[in-house]
C-alpha cells in the first residue's frame, strides 16, 4: 500500500516555489530492505526547512525515505504550514526523542533545517545500510568546506553533516536532542555530499543558504 502526499506552496525566501512529489512507502520501488525515518528539530525555520524538504524529493519518489517528522520546539512563524503542506509528521512542543520513538523505520536520517542533500546519498545510505549497523555522517560539498582557522572560531555543530542511526542505537542514548545524539556517537563518513545549513539558520531560520 502506497500513501500519497504532495510538496506544494513551500516558501523560500519570501518566494513560494511548487514541488510535486509521490512519497512510495511499504517497499515500493524495491526498496524495503532500508526505508529512512528522516527527522528534523526545527524552532522558526520555515524557509530552511521548505529547503530541505525539497531536497528529499528523489527519496521519497524512490521510496527510500519512508516518512519526514518534524519535531517543533515551539515556533512562531509558519513551519507548521511547511510541514503539513509537505505530508510530515508534526510534533509539536516535541524533542527529538519523541520524533525517534515514533519513527517507524529502522533507520533515523536526522538533519538540521536548511541542510540539503546532493545527487548521490540514496546509493550511499543503501549502501551503508547493506553492510553496516554504526551511525554515519555525509561528506560535505566543496561550498559547504570552511578554511581551518573559520572551523576552529565557528564552534562545530554536531549535526551540521546530518547523522544516519538505527533507531535502537539513538534509543539506547537516550538524549533528548539530536546534537546530543550526534555527540554521544562515533560515525563513519559517508561518500555523499551534504550542502550545510548556514550557520545562522539554526538560530534565527530565514537565512539563506
Amino acid at each position: 500500500m502506497m500513501k500519497l502526499f504532495l510538496f506544494v506552496r513551500m516558501e523560500q525566501s519570501k518566494n513560494f516555489f511548487c514541488c510535486s512529489a509521490t512519497l512510495a512507502l511499504a517497499g515500493a520501488f524495491g526498496y524495503a530492505g532500508c526505508m529512512l525515518s528522516v527527522l528534523i528539530e526545527t524552532r522558526n525555520h520555515e524557509d530552511a526547512l521548505a529547503r530541505t524538504l525539497a531536497s528529499l524529493v528523489g527519496g521519497a519518489v524512490e521510496g527510500v525515505v519512508r516518512e519526514v517528522i518534524v519535531c517543533d520546539r515551539g515556533s512562531s512563524d509558519r513551519t507548521h504550514t511547511v510541514a503539513d503542506h509537505a505530508g510530515c509528521s508534526y510534533l509539536a512542543g516535541a524533542d527529538a526523542l519523541s520524533g525517534i520513538r515514533q519513527a517507524r523505520s529502522e533507520w533515523i536520517l536526522i538533519l538540521e533545517p536548511g541542510a540539503r542533500l546532493l545527487e548521490g546519498w540514496m546509493d550511499a545510505v543503501l549502501s551503508h545500510a547493506e553492510v553496516a549497523a554504526g551511525a554515519a555522517r555525509f561528506t560535505r560539498a566543496r561550498q559547504s568546506r570552511q578554511p581551518f582557522l573559520a572551523r576552529i572560531f565557528s564552534g562545530r555543530r554536531p549535526l551540521a553533516d546530518g547523522l544516519m542511526i538505527t533507531k535502537r542505537q539513538a534509543l539506547s542514548l537516550a538524549r533528548t536532542d539530536g546534537s546530543a545524539i550526534a555527540r554521544a556517537v562515533a560515525a563513519r563518513r559517508l561518500p555523499a555530499e551534504i550542502v550545510v545549513a548556514s550557520p545562522a539558520a539554526p538560530a534565527g531560520g530565514r537565512a539563506a543558504t
